[in-house]
């Protein structure tokens, strides 16, 4: 990997068609997603929409062979939005410390402003009591899921906390012999005026958590790798848990069923765990848990090299096994350990984030290039007929295809709709302003659209085209782990583009390099690393021009 960024544009080894009519369904955010049960074989059912999964490529075709009845007919069953219990805590606790804020500066105004103003030592107060309050309604534990949809456990609960904070608040002020500084009724109206407002919020709550957890919102939605003995004991363990959140959907083994039947404790054997893979591409999978002692390497080893590029957590089931490790060596699903193997790059307050970069800053991007892109489409306009905005179809998140904005380089009766032949120097597909705008990445300006869509990211893996090649192979044949790059939203630049591995892939190796960048992304991503790669990109184009044409 390069060590010094060279320049930041997308590589250019897709062509372009005209403009279509038709869109394709979005890349969809980073979110689990779950279905709530209609009976033990989760999912199950007549089949309720039409698949919005994309035949596989040619390269795809032949590793992930196409699923069976059953399997489709779950595949192809709607699935509810999950939501994250860490964010939806990390939220209630934002909720909680706002409210209390309110309500004492609310009381504040009321009776303290009119007779002494507004002195310091009482917004200091407010803002210590909110925070002491918080922190109790925290080890009173009423931020789980459970909690939050059972409001009169919550209740009881949470007006303890409330007057533990004023307790400690009180022997804060004593012990500062700051007691008669404040006003006693004005305590008194911000204790009763918040216990009301908590409790109100509160009910409202749990009314919607309870409705989102009947939805399934709060479950991970599992397939059980394996089959056999191990996975009906994995199985009756995870039922057996009263606190597991997992609803597993089915059963993937290589096996036939005289070594894994077709049904292990109640749950359906779906497929193999080649096509497991296009499952997972069909509809959401949030977790897999291999069911297969850690003894079986060479089998776990096989199934991991096929599973680890798709965007889910993958854990080994431990509870069996008689070789032990430290307890913190293990993640528990209700009381069943497991060992972690790979995690959802991004996930919970992460994706929150990235969703809150892409969107506002997005926003912010495409309002202040609207000018510039209004001079390249009168440029592209003048010089040659045709559409200015063109979309073609790449690969997004978790292999969907979605349609890629960009502006048109090239004349309009000889772009190569397949994208088989990549642009070369001097190509004479190109116009002349297309030349320029593809040297300057000014023809990516266009994808902020599909940015503030939800579609792409501003930093991430660059989307390519479903048929671009190195070398006269497509890209999934030369590089054994480029669908691993897809475990993320694609991006408009990325760490590959500002470390110089952009333009044509003429060679495996350019492709590798590229890949290579792309992982170490997903692998180190943070907000700071965005920032980092969004301010390289403009340095890496001046820097380097000469590899894209």
């Amino acid at each position: 990997m390069a060590s010094m960024p060279q320049s930041a544009a997308e590589a250019k080894p897709d062509t372009e068609h005209r403009d279509e009519a038709a869109s394709d369904k979005a890349a969809a955010d980073n979110a689990v997603t779950d279905t709530p049960p209609s009976d033990r074989v989760s999912g199950a059912g007549p089949a309720s929409k039409e698949s919005d999964t994309p035949p596989p490529s040619p390269g795809q075709e032949q590793d992930h062979p196409g699923l069976g009845a059953l399997a489709s007919q779950i595949a192809d069953q709607p699935v509810q939005t999950a939501i994250s219990g860490v964010v939806l805590a990390g939220l209630a606790r934002l909720a909680d410390f706002l409210l209390i804020i309110l309500t004492g500066v609310a009381t504040q105004l009321v009776y303290v402003y009119p007779v002494e103003g507004f002195p310091i030592i009482y917004p200091a107060a407010i803002v210590l009591g909110a925070a002491v309050a918080v922190i109790g309604f925290q080890v009173m534990e009423i931020y789980s899921p459970y909690a939050l949809r059972t409001f009169l456990r919550q209740n009881t609960r949470l007006t303890v906390g409330w007057l533990g904070a004023f307790a400690v608040l009180a022997l804060i002020a004593f012990f500062l012999k700051m007691g008669d500084a404040y006003s006693r009724v004005w305590l008194s109206l911000w204790f009763a005026t918040g216990l009301v407002v908590l409790l109100a919020f509160r009910l409202v709550l749990a009314f919607q958590v309870r409705r989102w957890a009947k939805l399934g919102r709060f479950e991970r939605r599992a397939v059980i790798v394996g089959g056999g003995e191990p996975a009906a004991e994995l199985i009756e363990a995870l039922e057996a848990s009263d606190s597991s959140d997992i609803r597993i959907c089915g059963i993937f083994d290589d096996r036939d069923d005289s070594r894994s039947p077709s049904i292990v404790a109640g749950y359906p054997k779906l497929g193999t765990v080649d096509q497991l893979v296009e499952f997972a591409r069909r509809t959401r999978v949030d977790l897999l848990i291999v069911s297969l002692p850690i003894s079986a390497e060479a089998r776990v080893l096989s199934m991991l090299n096929k599973l680890w590029v798709l965007p889910v957590d993958i854990r080994l089931s431990a509870h069996t096994n008689k070789l032990r490790f430290r307890p913190r060596s293990y993640s528990y699903i209700g009381n069943v350990p497991f060992i972690d193997i790979f995690d959802k790059p991004i996930a919970d307050w992460d994706f929150l984030l990235k969703w809150l970069f892409d969107r506002v800053l997005g926003a912010l991007m495409l309002i202040a290039f609207l000018p510039v892109m209004a001079a390249v489409a009168i440029a592209i306009r003048l010089d040659s007929r045709g559409p200015v905005i063109f979309k073609q179809k790449r690969y997004g998140f978790n292999n969907e295809l979605i349609e890629v904005w960009k502006f048109r380089s090239m004349y309009i009766d000889k772009t190569d709709h397949t994208a088989s032949k990549l642009v070369t120097k001097d190509d004479p597909r190109v116009t002349s302003v297309g030349r320029f705008i593809r040297k300057t990445s000014l023809d990516e300006l266009p994808q902020l659209v599909n940015v503030v869509r939800g579609q792409l990211s501003l930093v991430g893996p660059r989307p390519h085209a479903v048929q671009a090649k190195a070398a006269d192979k497509l890209y999934d044949a030369v590089v054994d782990s480029y669908f691993a790059r897809h475990r993320v939203k694609p991006g408009i630049t990325g760490w590959a583009q500002i470390n110089g591995w952009r333009g044509e892939t003429d060679t495996p190796e350019k492709i590798q390099r590229r890949v290579e960048c792309d992982l170490f992304y997903i692998e180190n991503w943070s907000v700071l690393f965005d920032l980092y790669i969004l301010a390289m990109t403009p340095v890496s184009l001046i820097r380097k021009k000469d590899n894209a044409y």
